[in-house]
């Protein structure tokens, strides 16, 4: 597999590795903060709103159901990946200065 074959990979493994016990499908607000914390512990801990968890919940659970499925869970990754990409951008631009 290509390393980018290996990434989607991952992800998926470890989305389904959170999911909500007997579905296997879905992360109920608990198992996303579990994923949060153990998967993305410096973003959830540069983060100041205590309720971070409840707003990434929210914006994310588009049919209202109170789970996020893979689908529902990409945007986050998305997001992330695309304002670490920007950091990355502006740090090499000052590295080449």
């Amino acid at each position: 597999m290509s390393d980018l074959e290996k990434c989607m990979e991952h992800l998926i493994v470890i989305f389904h590795r959170y999911t909500v016990d007997g579905d296997g499908k879905s992360l109920g607000k608990k198992q996303l903060k579990k994923l949060l914390e153990h998967e993305l512990p410096t973003f959830l801990k540069s983060q100041k709103n205590p309720h971070l968890v409840d707003c990434i919940m929210k914006d994310l659970d588009l049919n209202k159901d109170d789970r996020l499925d893979f689908e529902e869970f990409l945007p986050l990754v998305a997001g992330l990946s695309m304002a670490c990409e920007k950091c990355y951008v502006t740090k090499e631009k000052k590295t080449k200065q």
